[in-house]
């Protein structure tokens, strides 16, 4: 599923191309048709993400929203477009100014819908914040996890806790901070969660910037690493993320992998040590 910084690029590349531009709005597959055809002929005013939800804003207050889940892709394009081919849930073309005509086709995306800035709201309250936005307040998301027994893995992956995080970022910002993803969520101090939120803000704005996942901040031969054949990282190298049976190659011991809440977790047992509460340890 893309992270944050996907949707932040796609939501930038969208108002590049359609941003103050009257569109033409199809659906040639047809299960958005009766809202494309009402926005179909208006002004796009402009387009946002925020964590892994994108926002088309268009005149007469009407809201596109889009999710792209698991298998969703949005392609833009400059030039004419050609025949639609395949799912097309939502196409948009724009051709009316001494601009590149450009289109746009969504396909597969979990959800397509039209709303109002009202209802878009009502969304946005039940996300935790973005540490991609400039108005993100990282204490909203301490205070949901200061208070639970939850794993602190489970938490960074819940939206409602903090938005746009996924689970390459999970894994990662964890080995970078040495934190057990195991570990209650209220055992953490502040200072290491308001750490982690700092470097989650560092490296989603450096995957914006780069296009890619690129968390590995030290030197490291590719050789002994190996990259991740995955679209999530576009083949860069990772501490952890699906790594398991590998040597972890700050420590040397072997990544691990289990599951949690029907998604993997990957970590390695030696740099990212078992938690156990002082109370046990006296036990």
């Amino acid at each position: 599923m893309p992270e944050g910084h996907t949707l932040f690029r796609l939501a930038r590349t969208l108002d590049e191309r359609f941003g103050g531009r009257v569109v033409s709005a199809t659906s040639p597959q047809g299960r958005f048709a009766e809202s494309a055809a009402l926005i179909d002929g208006t002004l796009l005013e402009a387009a946002e993400s925020y964590g892994k939800h994108l926002f088309m804003d268009f005149e007469q207050d009407r809201r596109v929203h889009v999710h792209l889940g698991l298998y969703g892709k949005f392609a833009v394009r400059e030039g004419e477009p050609p025949e639609p081919r395949g799912q097309v849930r939502l196409r948009l073309v724009a051709e009316d100014d001494d601009r590149p005509p450009a289109y746009g086709d969504l396909r597969g995306a979990t959800a397509c819908e039209l709303m109002t800035s009202n209802e878009q709201q009502r969304l946005l309250d039940r996300l935790g914040p973005d540490p991609l936005r400039a108005d993100a307040d990282w204490t909203r998301a301490w205070e949901r996890v200061s208070r639970t027994r939850s794993p602190i893995a489970g938490l960074l992956m819940d939206q409602s806790v903090l938005a746009g995080v996924g689970n390459v970022y999970r894994a990662e910002v964890l080995f970078r901070h040495r934190v057990d993803p195991l570990r209650p969520g209220s055992t953490l101090r502040r200072s290491t969660f308001q750490q982690m939120w700092n470097d989650l803000v560092v490296l989603l704005a450096d995957g914006v910037r780069r296009g890619r996942i690129d968390t590995v901040h030290v030197p490291v031969d590719p050789a002994s690493v190996g990259p991740v054949p995955t679209a999530a990282t576009n083949g860069s190298p990772v501490y952890v993320y699906r790594r398991q049976g590998e040597a972890c190659f700050v420590c040397g011991a072997t990544v691990r992998t289990s599951v949690l809440a029907g998604r993997n977790l990957f970590w390695c047992p030696r740099c990212q040590p078992r938690f156990r509460s002082r109370a046990r340890r006296v036990a």
